[in-house]
């Protein structure tokens, strides 16, 4: 089997190679990459997988790369993924994102290649949501609140049009919060533990700076996340959608003193308007028994294990 994984250098995406790697040994590992893409995130696995040169915006490189791997699957993962991006570059946010998959999905037709096809989509889609929608079912209408969400929305749709029109085999999943080890700093969870382990080096003051610590989030280990991206394709029916998460949501204050916990420093915590967005989602919340029903999936690494793990991380890093 053949499989493609665009965003592999990405978190999500190198956790996935890594995991099909150790769990289908005979499964061929292509990814995508381009010349400036950063190679930390795989470069324990560059000699087992298989990366071509591509990039989503440009239709040519696309046509290319797939006509020499010809992918049994292909797990769309590469995104602007960052909401506050979104709002100072959302032209971009959705060149990449939306204008990115129809180039993806129209060189597949043109080859006349038809693989299954896993696309990442966001719990962000729900955006705003009223009390009685909590926890969101995939039913639950999509209300984007950034330019993110609308692109993710915006690619959602685009792979339910393409089964409909053109019987392409997509799956969506809506994959909630997840984090852990090599999550970019600029996330949540990641920039408390950055700022942590800088706090422990002494690199920076013993100050937090933190954004709206009230909204609250259904995180899950990006591990057991891409666990389910391969059950999705496994038995996920094309054309469906499927919300993968926990059930269970954390504010971001919760999250803060949890982390804060695994540490044995003492911090000053202050609001940075910068972390404060325009419009935020005061909660996002699974209901994935749908997912979990047709996969039996569930996550096996407790929340405080990915914490240790991802402050771990960043000890590792800032101690370089």
């Amino acid at each position: 089997m053949r499989v493609l994984i665009t965003g592999i250098t990405g978190f999500a995406g190198s956790h996935l190679a890594e995991y099909i790697l150790a769990h289908h040994p005979g499964v061929r590992v292509c990814g995508i990459v381009r010349w400036r893409s950063r190679m930390d995130n795989i470069c324990g696995i560059t000699d087992k997988i298989e990366l071509h040169e591509a990039d989503l915006k440009d239709i040519v490189s696309l046509r290319k790369c797939l006509a020499e791997i010809k992918p049994d699957r292909i797990f769309h993962l590469a995104a602007q993924s960052f909401v506050p991006t979104s709002w100072k570059m959302p032209a971009e946010t959705f060149a990449i994102n939306a204008v990115g998959q129809i180039n993806l999905f129209e060189a597949l037709l043109g080859l006349k290649m038809n693989p299954r096809i896993q696309v990442a989509g966001s719990s962000e889609e729900y955006g705003q949501v009223f009390p009685d929608e909590v926890p969101m079912k995939e039913t639950n209408p999509l209300r984007p609140l950034s330019p993110y969400a609308v692109s993710k929305v915006a690619q959602d749709l685009l792979a339910w049009q393409y089964f409909q029109s053109y019987g392409m085999k997509t799956v969506r999943t809506r994959g909630f919060n997840h984090t852990g080890p090599r999550r970019g700093d600029v996330f949540v969870t990641s920039n408390f533990a950055k700022q942590i382990a800088e706090i422990e080096k002494g690199k920076r003051e013993p100050v937090i700076y933190v954004g709206n610590l009230e909204a609250k989030r259904d995180f899950t280990d990006v591990r057991d996340i891409v666990r389910g991206y391969w059950l999705c394709l496994e038995k996920g029916e094309p054309g469906d959608v499927y919300n993968i998460g926990t059930g269970k949501a954390y504010s971001m204050q919760e999250v803060l003193d949890m982390l804060l916990a695994l540490s044995k420093t003492k911090v000053k915590v202050k609001v940075d308007p910068a972390r404060l967005r325009p419009s935020d989602v005061p909660i996002l919340l699974s209901d994935c028994r749908k997912f979990v029903s047709l996969t039996g999936w569930k996550p096996e690494i407790p929340l405080k294990q990915t914490f240790k793990d991802l402050l771990n991380y960043w000890r590792g890093k800032v101690g370089k």
